[in-house]
């Protein structure tokens, strides 16, 4: 039995998948709701702030994508993607980018979707609780850049705010907390709370995001740069405050 969730929301324009996922959820102990479109999803989330979201990104008229980006506009809460095609790897990636937090394909055991909810709640409460035990104030200065660990707010060298996803946030931390060091995809991956079964790529995704936001050239990266067999090291030195 899972502690402390309010609901889930369930997307998904298939009412008869709806209704099985949903039965299942309940009788353990998940309380969810239902959803066909981004009008009653909206009109949810209006309401109330789920737990967590089950996105179905083939949804008719909806692009699920479109919406995963409209809940990542103004809200943290975990979403699993879920997608009809094993081959099509572009809408994974492209749903990670934007910030799920895992994903699932259809046809799908619903046990597995169980323990994948569960995982999913179960990181967010653990980082619920490492946010409780950071300090409120300090962070990190490199290269003339800072990140605030109070607000995680990344301040480029003109004083300007560059925004940061959660993942993304997660990722700059874990590097700044071990700079100099080489740090493998595995670390990588605890780091920023993907599920491990999710294919490494994830991590090469956010790594790639994030070049974008701080290096002059992401096409010749010289601050995170690939450790061939290990993973990625970020080069250059980090002094905290």
């Amino acid at each position: 039995m899972l502690a402390d969730v309010s609901h889930i929301i369930v997307v998904d324009d298939d009412a008869a998948l709806r209704q099985m996922v949903i039965g299942y959820l309940e009788e353990h102990s998940v309380p969810s709701r239902a959803a066909s479109s981004r009008v009653e999803l909206h009109l949810h989330l209006q309401r109330t702030q789920p737990s967590l979201i089950i996105l179905d990104l083939r949804l008719g008229q909806d692009d699920g994508l479109d919406m995963l980006r409209e809940i990542r506009a103004h809200s943290d809460v975990p979403v699993i993607i879920t997608t009809g095609h094993r081959l099509d790897e572009s809408d994974r990636i492209v749903g990670l980018e934007l910030g799920a937090d895992d994903y699932i394909i259809k046809p799908f055991s619903l046990r597995e979707l169980l323990a994948r909810v569960r995982a999913v709640l179960r990181r967010q409460e653990m980082g619920r609780a490492a946010r409780a035990r950071e300090p409120e104030r300090g962070g990190y200065r490199f290269n003339g850049w800072k990140l605030e660990r109070r607000g995680r707010s990344l301040i480029d060298v003109n004083n300007s705010q560059v925004p940061l996803s959660k993942g993304e946030y997660a990722l700059l931390l874990a590097f700044l907390e071990a700079p100099q060091r080489p740090l493998t995809r595995e670390h990588l991956l605890q780091a920023t709370r993907v599920h491990e079964d999710i294919f490494d790529r994830s991590v090469d995704v956010q790594v790639l995001r994030l070049r974008r936001k701080l290096e002059t050239d992401p096409s010749a990266p010289r601050i995170i740069q690939a450790e061939r067999g290990v993973g990625y090291v970020f080069t250059i030195p980090v002094e905290p405050f």
